[in-house]
């Protein structure tokens, strides 16, 4: 950074630029500057370093396999213009195969940055999830223990086979949880999705249960989407019954 008079402060926008406040001359400036948001995938950047680790293999296997016909090259008779000639193309034979040397070196050399790299990225985003989570939960408490939902996040899916309804989404922010499905056989009605609250999406309703000494069971209900933004979720599917004198569930409304 550059100092800009006795006193900077630097202050980062959302538009990436770095605004930096500084007092120059005796006034009060702000001087901007354009910034380059980086953003890495480490998975993508690993499977690169695996790709290009095999084209540095092929090429290797190559450079080896046309070291013995390039650089010990016969000559085509025993006058000396065979000779010269002969020597003239083994000698750029092996100045083939010392930059090819060379090239294999840079090749590993990437490679193991390449994959450094992803490691580093992985590690570093690893190390910023725990603490962000923390916070999050602790921030989360005294809601989740007063009205049974976090202000932030998502709500809890129902269990498969329970019936059980999807757990409501943050207050502030956060989609609703699936409603679980009805025990299979039974007939058990769905879960109802999770609500969402200001910002989110409702969760989808469970299936119905099959039952085949009866009605079917119903599907779940959507949950309702967020006030501000978000859609409502999509009703469960009703469940099939197999006996005659019954009827498969009613999917679920879309709240």
């Amino acid at each position: 950074m550059h100092r800009l008079g006795r006193y900077t402060i630097p202050m980062h926008s959302l538009e990436g630029e770095l605004a930096i406040l500084g007092r120059h001359d005796g006034l009060w400036r702000v001087w901007r500057s354009q910034m380059s948001f980086v953003i890495a995938a480490p998975e993508f950047l690993t499977a690169a370093a695996m790709d290009l680790a095999s084209i540095g293999s092929t090429v290797s296997a190559a450079s080896a396999a046309a070291s013995a016909p390039t650089v010990a090259i016969l000559a085509a008779g025993a006058d000396e213009v065979s000779i010269a000639v002969a020597a003239l193309f083994g000698m750029h034979g092996q100045a083939y195969q010392a930059l090819s040397v060379q090239a294999s070196a840079f090749h590993q050399q990437f490679v193991q940055a390449l994959t450094a790299g992803a490691y580093s990225y992985a590690s570093a985003e690893a190390a910023a999830v725990t603490p962000l989570q923390q916070l999050v939960d602790v921030i989360n408490a005294p809601f989740r223990s007063a009205l049974g939902r976090p202000l932030i996040g998502n709500g809890a899916n129902g269990k498969p086979g329970t019936g059980q309804d999807g757990g409501a989404g943050g207050l502030l922010y956060g989609s609703g949880g699936n409603g679980g499905s009805g025990l299979a056989g039974s007939g058990q009605k769905g879960g109802n999705g999770g609500a969402a609250g200001l910002f989110g999406n409702g969760g989808a309703g469970g299936a119905g249960a099959s039952n085949q000494a009866g009605n079917g069971g119903a599907g779940g209900n959507g949950g309702a989407g967020g006030l501000i933004w978000g859609t409502a979720g999509t009703g469960g599917n009703g469940g099939f019954t197999t006996f005659l004198d019954a009827a498969g569930g009613a999917g679920g409304a879309r709240r």
